[in-house]
């Protein structure tokens, strides 16, 4: 499926909201030039249509999936509310803050501890459905990577549901490991990005909610943009063959200040990008557990077992052995 495409999947739930009132859908489908029965992909723009025509017939932009309904133009003033923000971590409380407050459940905590910032959901009663945490953490997450710039990258995802019958269309989505029936909902990154500034204006505000919520679905995701064409090269290879940053430019055929320029508009560098992936490699290699530490450093492309240990604590908070101590007390 292409990154600007969303799964069938998720329109069949977004039309379950309709079906539980025995509200016609063909009428929005068409609205959102939608056929009658959406089998095939759809892009994000026809997508974002049709959750705009659904919020506007229910007076609900969240699908009828809260707690009470978050009525037609809070997504505007949420947006409003976080603009100020000096930082990530600020704009997440005020988000949070004001979804509670308009929803009241399911409602999100943010739980910062052993170098993961975590948004941990809570609601009562029995679990929502995967669909009612998946657009939560759209429009939390959207909206704040647009306020700081850039992606942010998601180290896991935990839904308090069972599986959905296309669970798998949610791990294409994340790009991040998945799970089912856990705990609690959650969705994790590293708390390093907590501090990353806001950057936008009263101007790009307008121009985001122009376009919302088409641009929160895909514009985001782990698989859009360059970064995504450069983090692909870079899995096709082992960490010690990877390429200079002028190597690099020379096999995009682009000029080394043009890579520059179009990877910091979307928000990473190409050592960041290296270090993200170097994170992930040694991060499952460690939890299987089949490898030395000293082997793995080497595998990642580190001269010495030493800096790789100041790049892991750096990552994580954590050393190495003690990361893996913890993952095999989990298992």
């Amino acid at each position: 499926m292409e990154r600007s495409m969303i799964s069938p999947g998720f329109v069949d739930d977004a039309l379950q909201c309709l079906r539980r009132r025995g509200l016609d859908e063909t009428v929005l489908l068409a609205a959102a030039g939608l056929p009658e029965k959406v089998t095939e992909p759809v892009s994000a723009e026809r997508y974002g249509a049709l959750w705009l025509a659904i919020a506007a017939a229910i007076d609900d932009e969240f699908f009828g999936e809260g707690a009470r309904p978050m009525r037609a133009g809070s997504f505007t003033l949420l947006c409003h509310a976080i603009r100020s923000a000096a930082t990530l971590e600020q704009a997440l409380k005020r988000a949070l803050r004001f979804l509670r407050l308009v929803m009241d459940d399911p409602h999100g905590e943010l739980v910062v501890a052993e170098g993961l910032a975590q948004i941990v959901l809570k609601d009562d009663g029995a679990p929502r459905s995967a669909f009612a945490y998946r657009t939560f953490w759209i429009v939390v997450h959207g909206i704040t990577c647009w306020l700081v710039g850039r992606r942010i990258p998601l180290r896991r995802v935990d839904f308090r549901c069972g599986p959905p019958a296309h669970g798998a269309d949610y791990r294409l989505f994340f790009g991040a490991p998945v799970r089912f029936g856990q705990p609690e909902s959650v969705l994790a990154f590293d708390a390093a990005f907590l501090t990353l500034p806001a950057i936008r204006d009263e101007r790009a505000l307008r121009e985001f909610l122009r376009r919302a919520p088409a641009n929160i679905l895909v514009r985001y995701r782990h698989d859009a943009g360059l970064v995504a064409k450069v983090r692909a090269r870079l899995r096709a290879s082992a960490p010690a063959r990877w390429p200079s940053f002028e190597d690099l430019a020379a096999q995009l055929r682009l000029p080394e200040p043009t890579l520059r320029r179009r990877l910091r508009l979307e928000g990473q560098t190409y050592r960041e990008i290296k270090d993200e992936l170097r994170r992930a490699l040694a991060v499952a290699a460690l939890t299987e557990g089949g490898k030395d530490v000293a082997a793995i450093a080497a595998d990642l492309g580190f001269s010495e077992p030493s800096a790789f240990h100041r790049a892991f604590r750096k990552w994580t908070g954590r050393s190495p052995g003690a990361y893996r101590s913890e993952a095999a007390r989990e298992a």
